[in-house]
């Protein structure tokens, strides 16, 4: 789960408006008097908001429901199985091709544009749930765990090229205006994803992963139809370029076939070079490596957590779903509040705001509450856990250079959850050996590197 705009000019579209409006309203609108230009043009701009919304609302709902499946539903699925601490926290390790999708970016900058990748990558999500469904109420657990590895591998793909396209359609007063409602669809999806458990605790696993397969084959289509077609950006100046090659009729066939070959590894690796050249990087890693790191540790033992609460399937799903759209609520807060006090104002106290909400799970372990205090705990953190996830995607948005944005956002998200998957594996074991309540407080002090660190990251 992948840079802010502190401007408050208004937000311009992301293509000339010659290609918005029909030909006759933009003449009438050119001749009519300046006074009532600003009227007529009003609905034109007011219809262009509404569409980017829905393509960003659409497309970032696609990119976290099968994350949620890769990451909340694999968990509650073995958790339901009877398996271990251990093996839960192995369920992490699906997070291996978020980790190392940076390696695989280039390819979407590169090779045909991120809105085919985008659609191609959903109609392969659709089919492989549709394996799961079949295996899921079969008994076939390394069947299933393999299915649930294809899903993630495909899932990493498709947040290149929704990330992508979402910073090559929008220009960057538009990203940063769109920031909080492009989590709060992401976060929907995740509240999808705990309504699955849901489902699979009334009727089966296997039913909810159809569902799901469902929903993605009709999110595909929509968007083969109706996403728009961004300009292809161009490469940042200085970038490399191809090395040329000697075209005369003496040249030897094999050192034009070199020259090729290291065109092509130059072009691969610009990117990355391109990256790692920013100002403060080293910071910027550190950040981005240890923000979510408490977070992550947290999440991979919270379903097991309110297992040993006495909450069943279906109740861990609904307060799940309750808490998710908590983190709505504060991923579109954190957004207003990015927006109006710029990240430069909000990076430390809302991390530090963040790390303090992990005790909230440390009093679940400790107190052992009733039902009612266990959802409105819960509810807490994922509001809290919100409006941080929202600093931290505008915060990658501004790592991204003009040319590479697929691959620079890839990069700086795939940094983001190695702490995720590494941390997540080995909570399994850390938590059976010291109990849920030491267990939590661990984690709150694996977040704390994270509140020094945004002191020192760049701030524009």
């Amino acid at each position: 789960m992948e840079a802010v705009v502190t401007s408050h000019k208004p937000v311009e579209p992301a293509v000339p408006a010659r290609a918005a409006l029909p030909e006759q309203a933009e003449a009438a609108i050119r001749g009519a008097p300046e006074a009532t230009r600003g009227a007529a043009a009003a609905p034109g701009a007011a219809a262009r908001g509404a569409s980017r919304g829905l393509w960003i609302s659409s497309t970032y709902f696609a990119e976290g429901l099968p994350y949620a499946i890769a990451h909340k539903v694999a968990g509650e699925f073995f958790t339901a199985a009877g398996a271990s601490l251990e093996i839960i926290g192995l369920v992490s390790l699906y997070g291996l091709p978020w980790n190392l999708k940076f390696l695989w970016s280039p390819l979407v900058d590169l090779h045909g544009s991120s809105r085919r990748w985008l659609v191609g990558a959903e109609i392969a999500l659709a089919v492989i749930l549709l394996g799961l469904a079949a295996a899921a109420d079969s008994g076939a657990l390394g069947l299933v765990a393999a299915l649930f590895g294809l899903v993630a591998v495909a899932a990493a793909t498709h947040d290149i090229a929704v990330d992508g396209f979402y910073l090559q359609a929008l220009d960057k007063d538009a990203q940063a205006a769109f920031s909080g409602l492009r989590v709060g669809a992401y976060r929907l999806a995740l509240l999808a994803g705990a309504l699955l458990v849901a489902f699979a605790g009334w009727a089966s696993f296997g039913a909810s992963f159809a569902v799901a397969a469902v929903g993605l084959a009709l999110l595909a289509g929509a968007h083969a139809v109706g996403l728009p077609r961004p300009a292809a950006a161009a490469a940042p100046p200085g970038a490399a370029t191809a090395l040329p090659v000697d075209r005369s009729p003496g040249a030897a066939a094999a050192p034009a076939a070199a020259a090729r070959g290291a065109a092509g590894l130059l072009r691969y690796v610009e990117p990355f070079r391109v990256f790692l050249r920013q100002p403060r990087i080293a910071s910027s890693l550190a950040f981005i490596l240890c923000y979510r790191a408490g977070d992550a540790l947290m999440f991979a033992m919270s379903s097991p957590l309110l297992k040993s609460l006495g909450l069943d399937t279906a109740a861990r799903g609904n307060v799940g779903g309750v808490g998710t759209v908590a983190s709505i609520a504060g991923s579109t807060l954190g957004g207003v509040l990015i927006k109006r006090w710029g990240l430069a104002r909000t990076i430390f106290p809302i991390a530090l705001v963040q790390s303090l909400a992990i005790l909230l799970y440390v009093a679940l372990a400790w107190s052992r509450p009733t039902l009612p205090w266990i959802v409105a705990l819960v509810t807490l953190e994922q509001f809290v856990a919100g409006v941080g996830t929202a600093v931290l995607v505008v915060f990658l948005m501004r790592r991204c250079v003009d040319g590479y944005k697929s691959s620079h956002f890839a990069i700086g998200s795939a940094l983001m959850s190695v702490s995720a998957t590494f941390a997540g594996s080995v909570s399994g074991y850390l938590a059976a050996r010291v109990g849920f309540t030491a267990f939590f407080a661990i984690a709150f002090a694996a977040s704390l590197p994270g509140v020094v660190l945004s002191r020192w990251v760049p701030r524009d």
